[in-house]
């Protein structure tokens, strides 16, 4: 699981990307295709057509990260919108969906703070 190592926002590329293009192909979707900056802090993600292959990238202080994750079985609950703009969501709904579960689903406990509990 990809803890928040630093980076500020989490970005997803609805729809599928080719998984064949890697740092400097990606870094230009981020640029030319959702006018962002692929040095900034923040996470990546592109997912391919068939729902099992993620890759993630994420800049950090003189290189660039390119996680990769591969499915053996079972699919990513990837949104599939269209209009080629960048989702932002979060680190913890990052985490949902590399455990499978989707964006929308229902079943997460709410986030809770110290003072919450009492």
């Amino acid at each position: 699981m990809l803890s928040n190592n630093g980076s500020e926002k989490v970005y997803l590329a609805s729809g599928s990307t080719d998984m064949r293009k890697s740092i400097d192909g990606l870094a230009a979707i981020v640029q030319q295709s959702f006018y962002l900056d692929p040095f900034s802090a923040n996470l990546f993600v592109f997912c391919n057509k068939r729902c099992d292959k993620l890759k993630i990238l994420h800049w950090q202080l003189n290189g660039f990260w390119l996680y990769y994750r591969r499915l053996e079985k079972g699919k990513f609950q990837w949104p599939m919108n269209m209009d080629h703009y960048p989702l932002s969501i979060s680190h913890r709904e990052l985490n949902w969906l590399l455990d499978g579960l989707s964006l929308d689903q229902k079943q997460a406990h709410r986030k809770l703070t110290a003072n919450a509990v009492i």
